[in-house]
């Protein structure tokens, strides 16, 4: 299964040609998808170190305050 980000990047790739997508947004997508990766891994993590269950928080919740913080 593929995130999101992934299928993105696939698309921009295909893409690039024809709809004369900058070199810049392909890496952008590419750097994008790295940071990605490291942020399902530090919930995956987070979930064994703090324990969802214990703290009676939903994983979903813990995202939204972890990565979807407003400015």
């Amino acid at each position: 299964m593929k995130t999101a980000m992934q299928e993105h990047f696939e698309w921009l790739e295909e893409n690039q040609l024809e709809l004369d997508i900058p070199i810049a947004a392909i890496d952008n997508a590419e750097d994008l998808i790295y940071k990605e990766k490291q942020q399902i891994q530090q919930i995956f993590n987070d979930a064994f170190v703090y324990g969802f269950t214990k703290t009676n928080i939903s994983v979903n919740e813990y995202y939204e305050h972890k990565f979807n913080k407003k400015l």
